[in-house]
């Protein structure tokens, strides 16, 4: 069974694939180089793990109780052309409204609590390229002992 970890994962990966207007051309979890990519497939998301928190919230016997946890994601968005600052903010935009459909992702019943957009920073790069760091967070909880 696939850990409630990689399934958050995979379904902001198809969130972000399955965003229609404006969409993205290309939303991957392999890392690529931003310089080779064609200009038809920008605008780009890269979806990475970037770390987790977990707390106990009960306690009993060994590998027993609940757990909270906070997966960090980091969403790397790149646009190229002409206008780069409306076109960073179309992305972000677009970013969060796709993520907000649903802030439990489709697995409210497997433990997710809450997901949002936390912080938002660009970074700089050479025209025509423009980038933006996007961190998203998902809070859940878990029993031990489960596929968390």
């Amino acid at each position: 069974m696939t850990s409630l970890r990689e399934r958050i994962v995979k379904n902001v990966v198809t969130i972000l694939k399955e965003r229609a207007d404006p969409g993205f051309r290309l939303v991957t979890r392999e890392p690529f180089n931003v310089a080779e990519l064609a200009i038809t497939q920008f605008p780009a998301v890269l979806v990475n793990f970037a770390g987790e928190e977990r707390t106990s919230v009960s306690m009993g016997a060994p590998a027993v109780g609940r757990r909270t946890g906070q997966i960090s994601l980091e969403l790397r968005g790149f646009v190229r052309g002409n206008e780069l600052d409306l076109k960073r903010n179309e992305l972000i935009s677009s970013v969060e409204d796709a993520l907000d459909l649903d802030r439990y992702l489709d697995l409210r019943s497997a433990g997710v609590l809450d997901s949002q957009v936390v912080t938002i920073d660009v970074i700089e790069r050479q025209p025509p390229l423009a980038e933006v760091l996007i961190t998203f967070v998902i809070n859940y909880n878990y029993l031990r002992g489960s596929q968390a």
